[in-house]
């Protein structure tokens, strides 16, 4: 198998302020090692009883590791371009191999050129004695940079991938999340027009204002559609735009109440989270009875970060040693609750107080703003 070129890659980012603080870590990483062996280098010559100067210390380690740091860029830059991966494992070897020593004996030029420069001793003596004394530790450090470069792309491939990972799951979630609230809409719409031709029949005063305030609702809620949460407050208003609509329909025979704490107003809820639910109240409690109905609404809070919706009406109560005909909103409800927070919310469905049933959502909440 041939070995396959990756396109070069610039070893340093491109965004300028990114860039220029990437400069200053590489040559700033170069500088500590430098130090680090001008003081083994200083300490051991004084304990073999050849002192020398920290400035000739300094400088001698200095000069050997920035030229290690200006050999270092083709370097990164061969290992970038012929990534694990890209051939067989052997043809990497040989290929890394043979410019290690490369690497090296370039290496040995340019510092034997600085000695000549810094003492004046003959190149071809300092350039005989590198050969001995520098070869293998040179395409050693060679291929200690080529580790570092492979282990640092892989480690900037992992946390792209995981980006990437995050933002398909958060599409993914929205798409969810809009596919359910668009079931919702048509859901919602035949059951309000369903209501308006019912009392076409017997008021069609009624009927007509029914139909102004069901396109108000309508509006709305396809205004709110790309908004996954909203206010609390928002939710119980777009609800009172539903509510008004459906005690025309019952013609004083349905009442709603509402016991919120005024500390959770301004937390934010799922859109449109509670109206399916009061639909299904109305639908399966308060209409097939001839008495007359009564939804309670309540909200607190009940830990710090959760916070605790109910729907309760007085209908024909819940059974739990039989199934719930759930339909479209408890499915659905459930179903985007599970979407945007998983096993951290809940939806419960209990005994009323009137022997009707309770809907209880619990789920965690924050008080951000939420744009309008």
């Amino acid at each position: 198998m041939p070995i396959t070129a990756r396109a070069p890659q610039s070893p340093l980012p491109t965004a300028p302020f990114t860039r220029w603080f990437g400069l200053l870590a590489f040559v700033l990483g170069w500088t500590l090692v430098g130090l680090a062996f001008a003081g083994q280098l200083y300490l051991t010559q004084a304990k073999v009883g050849a002192p020398v100067t920290w400035k000739f210390a300094l400088i001698r380690s200095l000069a050997d590791w920035y030229t290690f740091a200006l050999l270092s860029l083709p370097a990164i830059q061969l290992a970038r371009r012929f990534p694990l991966g890209s051939a067989p494992l052997h043809l990497l070897v040989v290929l890394h191999l043979l410019a290690s020593v490369v690497f090296s004996l370039v290496w040995m030029l340019l510092r034997a050129g600085l000695t000549v420069w810094l003492d004046g001793k003959p190149f071809g003596e300092t350039l005989r004695y590198a050969l001995v004394a520098t070869l293998v530790f040179n395409m050693l450090v060679y291929w200690v940079v080529v580790v570092a470069t492979h282990a640092a792309e892989l480690y900037q491939q992992t946390r792209l991938r995981e980006r990437r990972e995050l933002e398909l799951e958060r599409r993914l979630t929205e798409a969810r999340l809009q596919a359910l609230q668009m079931q919702l809409n048509p859901h919602f719409l035949f059951n309000a027009l369903h209501g308006v031709s019912a009392l076409m029949y017997r008021d069609v005063d009624a009927a007509d204002t029914m139909l102004v305030r069901l396109s108000e609702l309508l509006r709305e809620a396809l205004h709110r559609t790309d908004r996954p949460w909203v206010a609390l407050r928002d939710e119980l208003a777009f609800l009172d735009r539903y509510l008004g609509i459906e005690l025309i329909r019952f013609s004083g025979r349905l009442t709603v109440r509402r016991e919120i704490e005024g500390g959770t107003l301004d937390l934010q809820v799922p859109n449109l989270i509670l109206q399916p639910l009061v639909e299904n109240a109305i639908k399966h409690g308060i209409e097939p009875q001839a008495r007359p109905g009564t939804i309670t609404l309540r909200s607190r809070r009940v830990e710090p970060g959760r916070l605790r919706l109910e729907v309760e009406d007085n209908g024909k109560g819940y059974d739990p040693g039989k199934p719930v005909d759930s339909g479209i909103g408890l499915t659905n409800c459930r179903d985007r609750l599970d979407q945007l927070y998983g096993e951290e919310a809940s939806l419960e469905l209990q005994s009323g107080q009137d022997g009707g049933l309770r809907v209880v959502l619990e789920f965690p909440v924050t008080e951000r703003s939420v744009s309008r």
